[in-house]
């Protein structure tokens, strides 16, 4: 009797430790089959991205004989594999990035506040995870889910903030950031100095 009060403190400790901060997204359902002397035998694989919608992302698969222990698994999978993308203003990213995984291309441009979410299929899932609310991107090579999401957490690899540009350089944040005077016009008249009120 004790030792099951035991097994379910433990479980409920577990349970507590589940990250319930984190939201997960299924992306893609794959049902695959095996032809056996009895008939058919059928598996399903999960493709799931989880996030905690302020900054971090990963993306897991998982394979079973059941949909819902497929997408446990990789759920599981996806928490064991996130990473941190620094967003700016905590809603867009800080420049453009293009990212690769294979023959899958994806590009992905920072927006101005209003844009939404300009992406298809899995790399939405991704932003939406990420937390991301002002973005274009586009898929430029395969169509296949593992591929894009892959190459989108590629490209999201490469972002920079300036804060770790000016740490890496060893220069101050102000440095790294583009003066809005110091840019010409198209005409060649310097640009007029923005008044404060």
């Amino acid at each position: 009797m004790a030792r099951d009060d035991n097994r379910g403190g433990g479980r409920g400790r577990r349970d507590r430790d589940e990250n319930p901060e984190f939201a997960d997204r299924l992306v893609a359902i794959n049902r695959v089959s095996k032809t056996v002397k009895g008939g058919k035998r059928f598996g399903f694989a999960a493709l799931v991205v989880v996030g905690d919608q302020r900054g971090r992302v990963g993306f897991g698969k998982g394979k079973a004989k059941e949909v819902p222990e497929a997408i446990r698994k990789a759920t599981e999978s996806a928490k064991r594999a996130m990473i941190r993308v620094p967003l700016k203003d905590g809603r867009t990213l800080h420049h453009d990035v293009r990212g690769r995984h294979g023959a899958g291309k994806v590009v992905m441009r920072t927006a101005p506040q209003g844009t939404g979410i300009i992406a298809g299929g899995p790399m939405r899932a991704v932003f939406e995870m990420l937390g991301v609310q002002d973005v274009v991107a586009k898929s430029i090579g395969s169509q296949n889910p593992y591929n894009m999401i892959r190459a989108t957490l590629d490209g999201l690899r490469n972002e920079a903030s300036p804060r770790s540009v000016a740490q890496r350089r060893g220069k101050k944040v102000a440095d790294i950031l583009p003066k809005r005077d110091d840019h010409p016009r198209v005409d060649g008249e310097q640009a007029p100095a923005i008044e404060e009120a």
